[in-house]
């Protein structure tokens, strides 16, 4: 796939590949398209930001050193909104750099040359992380919107009801009749 290119829709999830080195991209290109992923590759951070991101399940691998910053520089952008998970793939990596990437929520860093299984497992670590992720997000929407759909009633009595009060304490507390706390609860 040529840099920047988007992959097309039906595809299960999509490796990001942010290097300077044209011919470090082009290998990757060429082992993931051949593993079966689909690949979008960038030659900097800026070029990263500008690719459309269709919604699915994915990673990046980063290079340490960019050509409008660094690797580094881009996590801390990117660990303030949704991104996808982080491998790095660097020939410039040294300990304080690798440390800095882990804590700071890196999947692996790996250095050049790289070995094949290792990249690949690191995918699929990184690709399972994300659609982990995502699964919650899905979650927690559906949650909001089933709170969203309570009566203020439900509001008040769930609460009580979830911090473990039988309903006799939860009426007590709202001057209801322990009946009607048990019908002010929404159904499962």
């Amino acid at each position: 796939m040529r840099d920047a290119e988007v992959p097309e829709f039906g595809m299960k999830s999509t490796v990001y590949v942010v290097d300077d080195d044209a011919g470090i991209r082009e290998a990757l290109d060429d082992m993931l398209t051949l593993a079966g992923m689909g690949v979008v590759t960038c030659a900097s951070a800026s070029d990263y930001f500008r690719v459309p991101k269709p919604d699915l399940p994915s990673c990046l691998i980063l290079d340490v050193a960019l050509p409008d910053g660094s690797g580094i520089e881009l996590q801390q952008q990117l660990s303030t909104g949704d991104h996808p998970p982080i491998i790095f793939l660097t020939g410039a990596g040294d300990i304080p750099t690798c440390v800095r990437a882990i804590r700071a929520g890196a999947v692996d860093f790996l250095t050049k040359p790289w070995r094949q299984a290792d990249l690949l497992a690191a995918i699929e670590t990184a690709i399972a992380q994300d659609c982990h992720v995502r699964a919650e997000r899905v979650e927690c929407m559906r949650l909001k919107h089933r709170h969203f759909c309570l009566t203020p009633r439900e509001r008040e009595v769930l609460p009580l009801v979830v911090g473990g009060l039988l309903n006799k304490e939860a009426a007590a507390m709202l001057a209801l009749s322990s009946r009607g706390v048990g019908l002010a609860m929404p159904a499962a």
